[in-house]
């Protein structure tokens, strides 16, 4: 018996549809048992007060724990919910599902495949959100995770991605009554500081900085320190941090691989078309037709340029009091992605916090690939 991915991107008429979730599973496309992960893209704010994605959590919580005939909290032990709020522009609002079957079949010949794992850290206190205490937990949850997918080689992972806390002023008001003081009171700074300890997690336990570089003072300050491969999402809906690896390992079977390359800014269109071309896919304008049917999932990260450029001209993301940048930096990431595969089913991420260089991020591409 070998293990082999199975990915399925959903479409969703609203926070709470799991409507092509039961279809699936009632057509007998997966079973609920094979679910280890979910990240869904929904229509809320991506700000703190963005329940969309508690609303969209509970729902699937609801759904699988029905499935699978146990209480909700097992299925906190069993399967790590990933929800980003934003569907800016044109981005479709869904949901990937990521399923591991055991098959009686040999392991895939012609390479590694997709395998995936996920891991988990304890609840953080107020104080401990965007500090070295949740570099280290989350580095220690994603090696976990490396164990759970089989994958020993660091270079075989291709994109981690984390659901994160935040703090809301009960949490902060919390602390305060210990004497404990927090990582910022403002409430929106924290999604930035929780994300990224969370990517220093990914970068300290793939070996990307080492654990001098782990520190307190190193979140939201020296941003030279990145994962080329972290996605991370805060969210009011949880306290601790929810992981899915995804790369490529021996020992897995079927016909799916990941890719990944890193955008050096917004518009970095050639990030994806690299990433594309690892999987057999080059294309030289927008994917034809014919070949789109080949990708499964498309995730990336995405922010306003920190400096207020994009290749020498002035942008205005960072300026803007009515909307937030990383609301600007979804639609315009997105919007460049979508011109080159045709879809606009992304799962396209805001604030790439020590995820990517300054002004840019990691873009990852599931597609399936020959199988000889």
């Amino acid at each position: 018996m070998i293990r082999r991915a199975r990915v399925l991107r959903l479409a969703t008429a609203g926070p709470n549809d799991t409507s092509a979730l039961v279809a699936a599973l009632d057509e007998g496309l997966i079973r609920a048992d094979t679910i280890v992960g979910i990240m869904g893209k929904t229509e809320g704010n991506g700000c703190v007060n963005d329940f969309t994605r508690g609303y969209a959590t509970l729902a699937l919580k609801l759904l699988l724990a029905e499935r699978l005939g146990c209480a909700m909290a097992v299925v906190d032990q069993r399967v790590a919910l990933v929800m980003s709020g934003g569907t800016e522009g044109g981005l479709s609002p869904h949901l990937t599902v990521f399923c591991r079957e055991t098959v009686d079949a040999p392991a895939a010949t012609g390479g590694k495949r997709l395998a995936i794992g996920i891991g988990f850290t304890r609840p953080f206190r107020p104080e401990e959100i965007g500090r070295a205490a949740q570099i280290q937990e989350t580095a220690a949850a994603v090696r976990t995770a490396m164990a759970d997918a089989g994958i020993g080689d660091p270079a075989d992972v291709h994109f981690v991605q984390i659901k994160c806390p935040l703090l809301t002023l009960e949490r902060i008001a919390e602390a305060q009554a210990r004497d404990a003081t927090v990582a910022t009171q403002d409430t929106y700074e924290s999604m930035a500081l929780s994300r990224g300890a969370s990517a220093l997690g990914v970068a300290l336990a793939l070996g990307d900085i080492g654990a001098a570089q782990a520190t307190d003072a190193d979140v939201g300050g020296d941003g030279s320190l990145f994962s080329g491969v972290a996605s991370a999402s805060a969210g009011v809906e949880l306290q601790r941090n929810e992981i899915i690896v995804l790369g490529n390992a021996a020992g897995w079977s079927g016909d799916l691989r990941i890719e990944h390359d890193v955008m050096v800014d917004a518009i970095d269109v050639e990030a994806p078309r690299r990433a594309l071309a690892h999987l057999g896919l080059a294309v030289a304008g927008q994917m034809p037709a014919a070949e789109r049917g080949r990708i499964i999932a498309v995730l990336a990260k995405a922010e306003a340029a920190p400096a207020g450029t994009i290749r020498g001209r002035r942008h205005v993301m960072l300026d803007d009091s009515d909307i937030h940048s990383t609301r600007h930096a979804r639609a315009l990431v997105g919007g460049v992605l979508a011109g080159l595969i045709g879809d606009t089913m992304l799962y396209v991420s805001g604030g790439a916090e020590h995820q990517g260089p300054a002004g840019g991020g990691p873009v990852a591409i599931i597609a399936r690939v020959d199988t000889v």
